[in-house]
């Protein structure tokens, strides 16, 4: 792949070595794409909840914090791992607007499975989701643009 200049997709919950939880996003390479989710998978909050072992696991030892991890998924912590995906060596990070809007308590939906894009193995769940904010309102929301700016900003990606 290196030699023909195609990006790898580096997803951090489906790490590509057997022996590992998780992908190690700072060794990823630069001609690489990383996400914490994809249409065919849940969404950042879904994942966080569905399985709270593996939340607990990335918690301490991806995010290196002690403790019981919160649940469900807190805005502040939403933050913490998108911070993380934009701080990867990856030339290109990828996060749908469903893991923009968990960093916003207020934005998101109560509902995280209605976040939800594809299940492939659900032909009666695809492509179902709709967003909820209308454009218009999105970009006159300062407290997001100024969380979205900031994650950006901190993670040299403008």
């Amino acid at each position: 792949m290196e030699e023909l200049r195609i990006l790898s997709l580096e997803v951090q919950s489906m790490p590509k070595a057997s022996n590992t939880a998780f992908t190690c996003l700072s060794d990823s390479a630069y001609r690489s794409v990383c996400t914490p989710t994809t249409h065919d998978m849940p969404t950042l909050r879904q994942w966080w909840d569905e399985d709270s072992g593996r939340a607990q696991c990335y918690y301490n030892t991806v995010l290196h914090r002690g403790g019981a991890a919160p649940h469900p998924l807190p805005g502040w912590l939403a933050h913490d791992i998108l911070a993380h995906q934009l701080e990867s060596p990856s030339m290109l990070c990828v996060l749908s607007i469903q893991d923009w809007m968990a960093i916003d308590e207020k934005l998101r939906l109560p509902d995280a499975t209605a976040e939800r894009v594809n299940i492939p193995s659900d032909p009666q769940h695809y492509w179902r989701y709709r967003m909820h904010v209308n454009l218009d309102d999105l970009l006159h929301n300062d407290d997001f643009k100024e969380n979205v700016s900031e994650l950006v900003l901190q993670s040299g990606r403008y």
